[in-house]
């Protein structure tokens, strides 16, 4: 059999492979990448593989050789050779085992960094808990604190104060008013044709233990012009205190508008024109009294009623009653559709006001008020009066009013209309009668700029800003109303000769409202009398009712 001779290594070939061998397998495990220990193991397996398969087989030979018949030669060179086969195999041994040792090692290292990560990892985690409870403290910490402090508002419905939980509030507003009245003939009564503060009052409203509200407002304007008047003293308006067991059921006490006239019930910051029509002649204004009132259904139902002390026509009571007796004030309104889908009858109301009263003595009080003359009757809507009530003649006995009234509000439309009758006992010496006096007017808006109109006004959807192209709302709107006196009072209750039977009056206006609280009026009134004076006396009523009053009026309002 032939013999493989294999070429023996070279000494320092296998020194410098044992050298770098042992060098690698020596080195830091942590000196290498993950990537360089694998390559470098990929690299020894093989040569390793590569030299057991060149020597076995050349081992093989020698073995057959030697266990053939015959004696066996002396081969010292296959004994050097199985010698460097020993050799080889105790490399490859200890190969394995560095091999296993780094893989060992690896592996140590990956379990000694994943545990290190981990335990990264749960401290991160850690800290953001804990930062998560504190930030959750710190938000219960604020909603409790914020519990227990006042609340401060700011804005276009004025200011306001109030506790934490709401139970008391404090609001302060206020209404100015700066009007003009440019009459046409005003047969030279000193102050008619003015620029006037028709209202300034600041308004204290509030709420103190969450169920009782109050309201203060008194007036530092209230000019009323005219031959027997000007602008009068301060005066408390209104002052009241209500309380509010639920909207259906709530009681208020003190001095405030009686619940009779649509129209008289109407803000002063939202009527249509500068003054009310001739039909608030025949309302009363401001009383002293009780009162028990509530909407039922949210508003589908309003009532009131109320005992009150008693007032003339379109008077404002004193702080004082004029007499012993009471008069019983009382008003339903009814909006059929307010929490209907039908949007188009929404803002459609009906209802009735009236009053009656029976005084106890006879007395100039329980007559209308004196603006614009100086003698009890009643006015035209420039607040001049046409209609007075002779010397001597007083009030007693029965009183009662009656006011069908109603509204409808759809969109940019707004109608108003309402009727009125005062029945009033009159005597003057040994002459008496019940004069029935009647008076009704219907109003109609028109909001240009297509913001719905309400019956608390307008809001414009783009306030004044002239610099980005905003003009605020624009409305027009128009009146026609008359008041009737009674024919029973002439005369022996008034003068033919200076007192009309009859007014009827017809304006026309354009509004603008820049924003929620400043708003702009122009309106033009003309009223025509039936009776009275056929040539001016130089006195009122006669140089009103002597002819026709024209009238211009003008208004700058802030309200908040």
């Amino acid at each position: 059999m032939r013999r493989c001779v294999r070429k023996p290594f070279k000494a320092d070939q296998k020194a410098g492979s044992r050298s770098e061998i042992e060098q690698n397998a020596h080195r830091p495990a942590g000196g290498k990448t993950k990537l360089q220990i694998d390559m470098k193991l990929n690299q020894l397996i093989p040569v390793s593989f590569a030299g057991l398969l060149f020597f076995f087989p050349a081992w093989a030979d020698d073995s057959a050789a030697t266990n053939s018949t015959g004696p066996a030669p002396v081969a010292p060179a296959g004994s050097a050779e199985a010698a460097e086969i020993d050799a080889l195999k105790r490399e490859v041994q200890e190969l394995e085992q560095k091999v296993k040792a780094l893989e060992q090692e690896h592996a140590q290292s990956q379990a000694a960094a994943a545990s290190t990560n981990q335990a990264q990892i749960q401290a991160l985690d850690q800290k953001v808990r804990i930062l998560s409870r504190q930030r959750e403290l710190d938000q219960e910490s604020a909603t409790a604190l914020a519990k227990t402090q006042p609340r401060l508002s700011l804005g276009a419905n004025g200011f306001s104060l109030s506790s934490a939980d709401t139970n008391f509030v404090i609001g302060i507003h206020g209404v100015v008013q700066v009007d003009s009245r440019t009459f046409q003939d005003n047969n030279n009564i000193p102050g008619n044709s003015s620029i006037l503060l028709r209202r300034a009052r600041p308004i204290i409203s509030g709420t103190v233990y969450h169920d009782f509200d109050f309201l203060f407002v008194p007036d530092f304007g209230n000019g009323t012009p005219g031959a027997g008047s000007s602008a009068t003293a301060p005066s408390i308006y209104d002052a009241y205190v209500n309380y509010r067991y639920s909207p259906a059921i709530q009681l208020q006490a003190g001095k405030f508008k009686a619940p009779v006239g649509l129209e008289q019930l109407q803000a002063d910051i939202y009527t249509a024109f500068n003054e009310r029509s001739l039909v608030t002649d025949l309302v009363p204004n401001r009383d002293l009294g009780f009162e028990l009132h509530g909407d039922i259904a949210g508003g589908v139902l309003s009532y009131a009623a109320g005992i009150f002390n008693g007032v003339g026509d379109a008077r404002n009571t004193s702080n004082t009653s004029f007499q012993d007796n009471r008069e019983f004030d009382g008003r339903l309104f009814l909006q059929p559709f307010k929490q209907s889908d039908l949007t188009a009858l929404r803002n459609f109301g009906v209802g009735v006001g009236g009053s009656w009263g029976q005084a106890s003595i006879t007395n100039t009080l329980g007559l209308p008020n004196t603006t614009g003359g100086s003698q009890p009757g009643y006015f035209t809507e420039g607040q001049q009066q046409f209609f007075a009530y002779t010397n001597g003649v007083v009030a007693g006995n029965t009183h009662w009013r009656l006011s069908p009234q109603g509204y409808y509000y759809y969109g940019p439309l707004s109608l108003m209309g309402e009727y009125a009758i005062s029945d009033q006992y009159v005597r003057n010496g040994i002459h008496s009668a019940n004069l029935q006096n009647t008076a009704w007017e219907i109003t109609g808006g028109w909001v240009l700029t297509g913001e719905d109109a309400t019956f608390t006004g307008v809001a414009p959807k783009h306030p004044f800003d002239p610099r980005n192209g905003q003009w605020g709302a624009f409305q027009v709107v128009g009146r026609y109303s008359e008041l009737d006196i009674d024919d029973d009072a002439f005369p022996f209750f008034a003068n033919p000769a200076v007192s009309a039977s009859k007014a009827q009056a017809w304006s026309a206006g354009l509004n603008w409202y820049l924003n929620r609280n400043i708003r702009v009026n122009a309106s033009y009134t003309r009223t025509t009398f039936t009776g009275g004076a056929s040539s001016s006396p130089g006195t009122v009523p006669g140089s009103v009712t002597s002819h026709p009053e024209e009238v211009f009026f003008t208004r700058v309002q802030l309200a908040f």
